[in-house]
């Protein structure tokens, strides 16, 4: 700490001060009454000093010299001096802290002292509202939303009482979906045959047109094989979505393995002419069909294939039975909605599109709340709950299933985040094999749409028998949106508009549209077959 000596205008440490004054000879009473004196008077300006100082800066370390350079009587206080001088040293420095500590309010909170220092902005101004946590108004939304559907809830049952059916989890009609199951027990030929392609082009028994020739027909077949079992059985809409979901699934997983095993080859024939750039590369890239590899491929939370993938140290046995209890409990609220809720608003609606414009609005906006709850329930089962189980039983690292899509500030990024297996699959098999065989990057991502947009109509038409293209165009329609979000996002920088919009046109409008759709649809296909 620097002390001020106004009498010789110059700056001297505190240290230098209490070695000068520890070898001062004392003098009379008058001489040392004369450097009292001159004591007091600089340390009343060093006071002075420091408190203007401090009511400018208005700094921690300016009041903590106040608070060390003042006594109550005006004498200077210095700890190291009163050390030095006194064999009680350590005393009267715990005394110098109890004054410090009493002095600190005294010079800090005083009238003078200037309250506002610099420019600010309101907590919830636009410059200002996203540099901080708003972990409080989230907690508030919480409670609200809580307290809101509780009345809700009650007064639904009050009204129409308990609609859940005794047989909603089990019932004897689902034995009929046996061909079904039958047909899902199977589905695992398929990559055992995979297998065996890639086994015979390691060997070389077989040439690279054959081993493409043969993959195409066992992909082809995962999807059909489903299809045609969905459409020739009459079977429950809910176990041939399933089905189809997982024969989706299969289908994208052995196009990464035929797809990888292609590549993996094409390297190492580079690496064996010599034509590879580093060692690296070879140790990567080494081509080797191992069926234990796939078979945990087939079974990880994952859609692209490698040879080995990042593992955890060990599974959390109280994890899982924790994160499992939560999906039983969020399943079931997904289910209890669907059936205290979104049946009966679909079942009392007419068709949107025959009826009243009015009247079709409103279906629509009653529906899109309790939608909306069901359709983040399933992402939160789905995408946290079951995939992170399925992640910690296999020991499987890499668990980024998702981003923060919630805060897309446009339809690109949240295609982008939403889903990230299946983003990963697009980007590494559709999107950048289209740029590296010259095709623009607007087709490119146009393509990757349009095999979003088949694949949510096969999930979703196959298992209704209904063949309209509603799902098809729901997801073409995502494409126009992302050029007007990506606009807006340029024109306005740092804008949640595009976010907004994918909120309301997607959540809000979008997804009840569809499902009424597709219901009265389902529902006037069963009345013609009757």
């Amino acid at each position: 700490m620097a002390i001020l000596d106004e009498s010789v205008g110059t700056t001297t440490s505190s240290a230098d001060l209490s070695l000068s004054m520890r070898r001062r000879p004392r003098a009379g009473a008058d001489k040392a009454s004369a450097e009292d004196s001159d004591a007091t008077s600089s340390s009343k300006m060093t006071v002075f000093s420091l408190e203007a100082e401090s009511l400018v800066n208005g700094s921690q370390h300016d009041r903590g010299q106040i608070g060390a350079a003042a006594d109550g009587g005006g004498r200077v206080e210095n700890k190291e001096l009163s050390g030095n001088a006194d064999n009680d040293g350590g005393e009267k420095v715990g005394n110098g802290e109890q004054r410090e500590d009493a002095n600190l309010g005294k010079f800090t909170y005083r009238p003078s002292a200037p309250a506002h220092r610099r420019i600010k902005e309101s907590p919830l101004s636009s410059d200002a509202i996203f540099k901080q946590s708003h972990a409080g108004l989230f907690n508030l939304c919480i409670v609200v939303l809580v307290a809101v559907n509780s009345r809700l809830i009650i007064e639904n049952l009050m009204k129409y009482g308990w609609l859940i059916q005794a047989g909603f989890w089990f019932s004897s009609t689902s034995l009929r979906d046996w061909p079904l199951l039958m047909c899902c027990l199977s589905l695992p030929i398929f990559p055992v045959a995979a297998f065996i392609v890639e086994k015979l082009a390691q060997q070389k028994y077989i040439s690279e047109p054959v081993v493409v020739t043969l993959h195409i027909l066992i992909t082809s077949a995962t999807i059909l094989y489903p299809v045609l079992m969905i459409l020739r059985f009459d079977s429950a809409v809910l176990s041939g979505v399933t089905l189809m979901l997982f024969a989706c699934i299969v289908w994208l997983k052995l196009v990464s393995y035929a797809h990888t095993s292609y590549d993996m080859r094409v390297l190492a024939k580079s690496v064996d002419k010599g034509e590879a750039s580093s060692v690296s590369s070879t140790r990567n890239y080494c081509y080797d069909v191992s069926f234990k590899s796939l078979v945990y491929f087939m079974v990880a939370p994952t859609l692209c294939y490698q040879t080995s993938y990042p593992r955890s140290a060990c599974i959390r046995k109280g994890w899982v039975v924790r994160q499992v209890i939560k999906l039983v409990i969020f399943t079931g609220l997904m289910g209890f909605i669907v059936e205290q809720y979104i049946n009966p608003i679909v079942k009392n609606s007419q068709h949107p599109l025959k009826g009243n414009l009015l009247y079709a609005i409103e279906r629509v906006l009653k529906l899109s709340v309790p939608n909306l709850y069901v359709w983040l329930c399933m992402f939160y089962c789905f995408f946290h709950l079951w995939l992170n189980i399925l992640a910690e039983l296999l020991r499987f690292g890499d668990r980024e299933f998702y981003k923060d899509w919630w805060n897309a500030k446009t339809v690109e990024e949240y295609w982008r985040m939403w889903n990230m297996p299946v983003h990963k699959w697009m980007v590494r098999h559709i999107y950048f094999p289209c740029l590296r065989n010259g095709i623009p990057k607007g087709v490119a991502v146009l393509i990757a749409f349009i095999v979003s947009a088949i694949f949510h109509e096969l999930c979703i038409a196959v298992p209704c028998h209904i063949f309209k293209f509603w799902a098809f165009f729901g997801i073409m329609v995502q494409v126009p949106l992302v050029m007007i979000t990506s606009y807006l996002q340029d024109k306005f920088r740092n804008s949640m508009v595009g976010n907004m919009i994918f909120w309301c046109f997607f959540s809000i409008l979008g997804q009840p549209m569809c499902l009424l759709l597709y219901y009265h649809d389902l529902m006037n296909r069963k009345v013609k077959t009757a």
